[in-house]
């Protein structure tokens, strides 16, 4: 692959998660996710249990100083508004989030797991359609899967100037990354766990 570092980081930050990030939205697929309200419970749970470990990032003030109106983004709570739509509780999970709220963050490392997070909002478009052949909407089952007022495009390109703009050092820089690939990864095990 070519030198990513001259590129913006949201570029560089595809770049270099592009496999791990295909392999998740195939496994996604694969499971059926959107052929039953069954199978898009387990994907809701998925989601859920994803952002329940990022949920602190979004009051994180250092974060928040770097990615201005981020806590307008959480979706968490639609989620769990999702899953009680179609009769689900959120799933019982023993261990504790990824980040704790009140402890220490490593901002860089926040980073690349928000870019995961916020990035599967473009996909979502996609699964919105497919969410409404199972009967769901924006305001029964399938709310987290909604855009945003200006568009998922419109939110994205927001998102990501205000990610680009942030100084990093190098040593940062390799840790948004390895957060990104964390975070990816860690979908990875729950879509394992729940959709296989």
């Amino acid at each position: 692959m070519a030198d990513t570092m001259d590129m913006p980081r949201s570029k560089r930050l595809k770049a270099l998660t592009h496999e791990i990030h295909d392999r998740l939205d195939k496994s996604i697929m694969e499971a059926s996710s959107f052929d039953s309200l069954e199978g898009y419970g387990r994907f809701a749970g998925v989601q859920w249990t994803f952002h329940r470990d990022i949920d602190a990032l979004y009051d994180d003030a250092g974060v928040i100083t770097l990615l201005p109106g981020l806590a307008e983004r959480r979706r968490m709570d639609l989620i769990a508004i999702d899953l009680a739509d179609i009769g689900l509780a959120t799933p019982l999970i023993e261990t504790p989030p990824v980040f704790l709220p009140d402890q220490p963050t490593d901002t860089a490392t926040a980073l690349g797991w928000l870019y995961v997070a916020e990035g599967s909002n473009l996909g979502a478009a996609l699964l919105r359609k497919e969410a409404a052949k199972l009967g769901l909407s924006d305001i029964h089952g399938a709310r987290h899967l909604a855009p945003s007022g200006g568009g998922p495009a419109a939110h994205w390109r927001v998102f990501t100037a205000a990610l680009d703009a942030a100084v990093l050092t190098s040593a940062e820089e390799d840790r948004a990354v390895a957060g990104a690939k964390a975070a990816f990864a860690r979908v990875q095990a729950l879509a394992n766990a729940a959709l296989c």
